[in-house]
């Protein structure tokens, strides 16, 4: 029986690497050392040969043992066909990538018809872009690349020349491996169906500007425009309220197909008994009890479409903001901060509601004071 030492090794062996003895070789695993020969080798781990060299065991004339990859697949035909398809899907994401920008640039986005083409354009082409992307590079590693395992075994940070030296030529066996180079049909296609990917970005980065400037300080309204019901884009003469109470949308006359200037310029007016009206309320921008308020909320800007008559209350049916309409549409309840912005109206020579002139405060959401 052979006499061991205190740690189960023979009297002639010195201190396995790893264990109790000097450490395991820089870089690489002891475990990498003593695992069992396979059909392929995992790229990263260096042959025992060219090891000893690197850490300089076996002195400087030691050579290391080549290392090869795994040879391209053995049915060419099937691989050229894979590289085809692969190309096809690259060059279909391409032309998508080229068709999102298109449709974002030309579709417009006028109404809400346009706005549902142009969504639905912006996400066929975006879908088929990705999806092209994916179905072709998962193709060409599933069918193109051979099979191999990466590894990176743990090393100092301050690599050693060898080491950076061994980086260097296991990069070169992962390029070979990629067959990037190799195949310059699926790198330039590749090429080409991400580069629209890559502008789209920029593109759409135009919407971010310009800024508004003063812009939403102010409306379309202005002195002698006349007020129109918002569905029959008749004019408004104050014998059309029968009685007291009743409210009525309307917007400036001529801008009924503008929504840019309708999302701002749009006007509810109520029909109150002039002993209703109190201050804040202007009353000389009144007529016969008829005031007209901002249908804009100063919250977040949804439409004021609720008013109660028995309460004289406007109510946002977003967030529950509530506005006193005979007290300048003050603020009674709910998370908005300010009172509906009062229009200066009166009548034309015919008899019809017109405006004296725009909004004397900026309509909708607080923040926009600030443009």
């Amino acid at each position: 029986m052979s006499e061991t030492n205190g740690h189960g090794e023979l009297p002639g062996d010195g201190p396995r690497p790893g264990t109790h003895g000097e450490p395991a070789e820089q870089g690489y695993p002891a475990a990498a050392a003593e695992a069992p020969a396979g059909p392929r080798r995992v790229i990263g781990t260096p042959p025992p040969a060219q090891a000893r060299t690197l850490l300089g065991r076996d002195g400087p004339t030691a050579q290391a043992a080549p290392r090869e990859l795994p040879a391209d697949p053995s049915d060419l035909g099937k691989a050229k066909i894979a590289e085809r398809i692969a190309a096809t899907c690259f060059i279909i994401a391409t032309l998508a990538g080229i068709g999102f920008i298109a449709a974002y640039i030309g579709l417009p986005v006028h109404s809400v018809d346009a706005v549902l083409r142009s969504n639905l354009a912006l996400g066929t082409a975006l879908s088929l872009a990705m999806l092209g992307l994916a179905f072709g590079a998962t193709i060409w590693v599933r069918n193109l690349m051979p099979a191999v395992e990466l590894t990176e075994p743990r090393k100092p940070l301050a690599s050693a020349p060898a080491d950076r030296a061994a980086f260097a030529e296991t990069f070169e066996e992962g390029t070979d491996a990629s067959q990037f180079v190799k195949r310059p049909l699926l790198r330039r296609t590749l090429i080409a169906a991400t580069l629209p990917l890559v502008v789209a970005p920029v593109v759409l980065l135009r919407d971010m500007g310009p800024l508004p400037g003063t812009s939403l300080r102010h409306t379309v309204w202005r002195k002698g425009l006349r007020l129109i019901e918002d569905v029959s884009n008749m004019p408004i003469r104050p014998s059309d309220f029968s009685s007291p109470g009743g409210m009525i949308t309307v917007i400036p006359e001529g801008y009924a197909t503008d929504d840019d200037a309708l999302a701002k310029a749009a006007t509810i007016i109520i029909k109150l008994r002039p002993e209703e009206l109190q201050h804040p309320t202007v009353l000389n921008w009144t007529v016969d009890g008829i005031v007209a308020y901002s249908k804009i909320c100063t919250h977040v800007g949804c439409p004021v479409s609720l008013y109660e008559q028995t309460t004289h209350h406007i109510l946002c049916p977003c967030h529950q903001s509530t506005f006193d309409a005979p007290r300048g549409a003050q603020v009674i309840f709910g998370p908005a901060a300010r009172p509906l912005p009062q229009l200066p109206i009166t009548t034309d020579a015919d008899g019809y509601l017109v405006a004296q002139s725009d909004f004397h405060e900026p309509v909708g959401p607080s923040f926009w004071e600030r443009g």
